[in-house]
């Protein structure tokens, strides 16, 4: 159902490849009339490296795929057990600009760990979100034909081991936490139902 005119799509797991596939064909046939919409999904792994992506910050070849997009930022790990979520947003209808969805991204995670005691904040310098100066939430967006592509990944319940083989979002040396470090209970309904409940809010109205 549509929420402030936003169709939410739960989409569980799915290739990296196909969903980057998806949101660039739904982005290319949209027209002044389509709902925008928010995709819940998670990937299996995978490292995605920014458009302006050095190859210095994949510190160790693995098995892990590495795969380049054409968001921002630089690398990131995506693997099971983190929430991404892909926003699909008309930027024009709304009135909103890109520094406007960076806010609305990090304030949603910020809340919705706030919901749990857990106290968490942005950094002006490097987008994404924080507890302790450790990172628990990646954000990579692009613009094309004035809507947004990607959006971003929260670390939930995941093994961390590959956030090592790299320097996150290109800061060497910097830690990754997720949410079961800081609760003992996780709830993937209610949280994705957070997440999206708090950026949704903050939305203007098309």
């Amino acid at each position: 159902m549509p929420n402030n005119n936003v169709i939410i799509k739960q989409l569980g797991t799915v290739p990296y490849l196909s969903t980057y596939q998806a949101m660039h064909d739904f982005t290319q046939q949209r027209d002044k009339q389509t709902l925008d919409e928010i995709w819940l999904v998670e990937h299996p792994a995978i490292f995605t490296q920014g458009k302006v992506g050095k190859p210095e910050h994949l510190l160790t070849q693995t098995t892990i795929p590495v795969v380049q997009t054409d968001r921002g930022g630089q690398i990131t790990y995506h693997g099971p057990g983190q929430q991404i979520m892909y926003i699909l947003l008309d930027l024009k209808r709304r009135k909103i600009g890109i520094r406007d969805v960076v806010n609305y991204l990090e304030n949603s995670v910020i809340q919705t760990l706030k919901h749990y005691g857990i106290t968490a904040y942005s950094k002006q310098d490097a987008p994404g979100v924080y507890i302790n100066q450790q990172k628990i939430c990646s954000l990579g967006l692009h613009i094309q034909h004035g809507c947004t592509l990607h959006g971003l990944a929260l670390n939930i319940d995941m093994d961390l081991t590959p956030f090592n083989y790299i320097n996150p979002c290109g800061y060497a040396g910097l830690k990754m936490t997720h949410m079961k470090h800081h609760i003992a209970e996780i709830d993937r309904q209610e949280i994705n139902q957070l997440l999206t409940d708090n950026f949704i809010n903050q939305l203007p109205n098309n």
